[in-house]
């Protein structure tokens, strides 16, 4: 875990593993101002993003998570799980030079994005982090509705492509990487696809 996580209290690493090495050159390379993320758990990729651009510049994040748990979290406290979201985004708003504006929507993601584009934010967000349900059809609900949140030439991240639950004899119904292809293929004309280690799939958006 890097010497920046250790300050928090998480209970994994999967942040550090999956996602930070490709963040660490893509997060300063674009900037993002206004962030989305569906699927908070603890809080990891908020406070990774917060630390790294709330020296430069003000944020705008919005949290999306039920804190009830997939089938993944299996006899997880989550209840103690939303706690430590709580108190990692905290400390890390509390310690950034620039302000920083975290709204935690607590709710199935298809009602709290529905809710997001009532209140006119299509097209409002810089990035977008895709790490809720990895159920494949909630993925494919996930991916469209921030389809349409994200700005032209903002980017679209999906947590845990080549995941599934169940490993080798996973049903592919259980695993996002059939939504994702499915999303990808039938916005083909609107995404570039970015350069990335397949445990993760990066889109930019180049169309509404």
């Amino acid at each position: 875990m890097s010497e920046a996580a250790s300050r928090y209290e998480l209970s994994n690493n999967w942040f550090e593993v999956g996602a930070r090495p490709v963040w660490e050159a893509l997060v300063p390379s674009i900037k993002p101002a206004r962030i989305l993320e569906i699927g908070s758990f603890e809080g990891a990729s908020v406070c990774y993003l917060i630390d790294k651009l709330g020296g430069q510049q003000a944020l705008e994040l919005h949290c999306v998570d039920t804190w009830e748990g997939g089938m993944e979290h299996a006899g997880l406290n989550m209840g103690a799980v939303e706690q430590r979201f709580d108190a990692n985004v905290a400390k890390a708003s509390a310690a950034a030079a620039h302000p920083v504006a975290v709204h935690k929507h607590k709710g199935f993601s298809d009602v709290q994005l529905a809710k997001l584009l009532v209140e006119g934010k299509a097209g409002h967000f810089d990035f977008i982090y895709v790490d809720g349900s990895h159920q494949a059809p909630d993925v494919l609900c996930d991916a469209v509705l921030a389809f349409r949140l994200l700005r032209v030439g903002g980017v679209l991240v999906f947590d845990d492509y080549i995941w599934g639950f169940g490993g080798a004899a996973c049903d592919p119904l259980n695993a996002p990487k059939i939504a994702v292809d499915a999303f990808s293929t039938m916005y083909a004309r609107k995404l570039a696809m970015l350069n990335a280690p397949c445990l993760q799939k990066y889109f930019q958006k180049t169309a509404n």
